[in-house]
């Protein structure tokens, strides 16, 4: 499905920019996540496509959800208390609160390895992050298959192809219909060792 891509050079100023409204140096992010300056620097300038766990850290470090990435703010939570059913009667009804969002519409945002991923939610929802994630054969979550972890929680659900999902000492292989769930603060790591694309729906809850 061909909606917008964010390439590197948009996807690097937004996190500078991102970094910048937090009020953080760029060394103090980079000592954050174990990384140096100048690896940080070549993210922000566009010249280093982070992989798919770093991009997971950093958003992490500035405790900012995925979603910012893509332009875009969480939608604020609902009022708390219950709700009156007649209420879907009032100004709701005019149907101000749905948005339909088209597969060649949803943005997209090309990663290390030429992972892809693709928002799922028409807007942004609080606390969660919902994305549809293809593989390419060969490819990992991981600039080097190292383990990495983040904040939140991880659920994966592989739509075709095959998955490989290590979770501290143990190795998970997922086909079509196989699900996964774990703790983002474990260490992991994501590959596709098969020969076509992995297509999986993946949800990160903060």
């Amino acid at each position: 499905m061909g909606g917008p891509q964010i390439d590197d050079q948009e996807l690097g100023t937004r996190i500078r920019e991102l970094r910048m409204g937090r009020g953080l140096s760029l060394r103090r992010v980079a000592d954050l996540l174990g990384i140096s300056p100048s690896a940080l620097s070549q993210i922000e300038r566009g010249r280093m496509r982070p992989s798919v766990t770093r991009l997971y850290q950093i958003m992490s470090v500035l405790d900012i959800p995925m979603a910012a990435v893509f332009g875009e703010r969480e939608t604020p939570e609902p009022p708390a208390g219950p709700l009156d059913p007649l209420d879907s009667l009032g100004d709701e009804g005019k149907g101000d609160d749905i948005m339909v969002v088209r597969g060649d519409e949803a943005t997209t945002l090309l990663l290390g390895h030429g992972v892809r991923y693709r928002r799922l939610t028409p807007i942004a929802v609080p606390g969660m992050n919902i994305f549809e994630s293809i593989y390419p054969p060969g490819s990992g979550s991981s600039q080097h298959s190292e383990y990495v972890c983040h904040g939140g929680r991880e659920i994966g659900n592989v739509i075709s192809g095959t998955l490989v999902v290590d979770v501290g000492a143990k190795t998970h292989e997922l086909g079509p219909g196989d699900s996964i769930t774990f703790p983002s603060t474990t260490p992991h790591r994501i590959s596709n060792p098969g020969d076509t694309p992995a297509v999986a729906v993946w949800i990160n809850l903060t």
